[in-house]
């Protein structure tokens, strides 16, 4: 085999391990400000784009041009079974969000049943929720819009178990799962080991979200120790980014910076670097 041919080959082979690589966003809990700011932040620090505001057409748009993705909107519903969920405003931020590949990305407070509020993390409320998620994906499939659902600390959609049996009932490509690390931290803690919830909601993840945080008595932490700038703090992230990997999971994956003071730039900055750190 000729020098030429093996540097060819080893040059495919890199490029090969380097598109099996997780794209890496912000979220704009961190990565604050109009497009004119965020935009050409993100473009510098190397991120692959934004998880943003459902309907910032503006902002979709910005990333876009400048060879970015808007991911994500973050929105949060209550569902009941006497209201539509889709109402105008909700229509007018899946409108805008067309065009860009992205996902409504869904935390579900509460729901209300005809039997009165279904308790959190439970099956009483996954029938009006389904209905809800049906709705709402129906319309926001048409215009190219998925539906990935975000477990949340204190909501009745809490757990990655939570959004996985949903997005298994209702059985449909455009419906999805999210893992955040800093909710899993809250509601499970640490002695639980994420492995096989991954595994299974591996078929139906859409997103998982990483940061800094602190190990121990984590269910009764502030999100200031649940939350810090990627590389920082006692719990090992890194080795959360191997089980991810051991798994299979080749989706997006966010960096979450909510309640982090501290100049986003430099935050950002210094998880980027924590982020090529934990992959060489």
């Amino acid at each position: 085999m000729t020098r030429l041919v093996l540097l060819l080959l080893t040059a495919f082979i890199g490029t090969a391990f380097a598109a099996e690589r997780n794209a890496f966003f912000a979220m704009d809990t961190i990565a604050r400000g109009g497009a004119e700011k965020v935009v050409p932040m993100l473009k510098e620090l190397g991120y692959d784009g934004l998880g943003g505001a459902p309907g910032d057409a503006k902002m979709a748009a910005a990333l876009k041009n400048a060879g970015l993705r808007f991911y994500n909107g973050y929105i949060t519903l209550a569902f009941s079974h006497a209201k539509s969920p889709l109402d105008d405003p909700l229509k007018r931020r899946i409108d805008a969000m067309q065009g860009y590949e992205a996902a409504l990305w869904l935390a579900i407070s509460r729901v209300e049943t005809e039997a009165g509020p279904a308790r959190n993390s439970s099956e009483d409320g996954d029938a009006v929720a389904i209905a809800a998620i049906r709705e709402i994906a129906d319309y926001a499939s048409t215009r190219g819009v998925k539906i990935a659902l975000y477990p949340h600390t204190a909501s009745w959609l809490e757990r990655v178990e939570d959004a996985v049996r949903l997005a298994n009932k209702l059985n449909r490509a455009d419906i999805g799962a999210t893992f955040n690390l800093c909710h899993w931290l809250k509601v499970e803690g640490p002695e639980r080991n994420p492995e096989p919830v991954l595994r299974a909601a591996l078929p139906r993840l859409m997103f998982v979200t990483i940061n800094g945080a602190d190990t121990g008595a984590t269910k009764s932490m502030g999100w200031d120790r649940l939350i810090q700038p990627l590389g920082r703090g006692t719990y090992d992230t890194a080795a959360f980014m191997k089980t991810l990997a051991s798994v299979g999971y080749k989706g997006p994956i966010g960096f979450q910076g909510f309640g982090i003071r501290e100049e986003p730039h430099a935050v950002l900055k210094e998880t980027m670097e924590a982020w090529r750190r934990m992959n060489p």
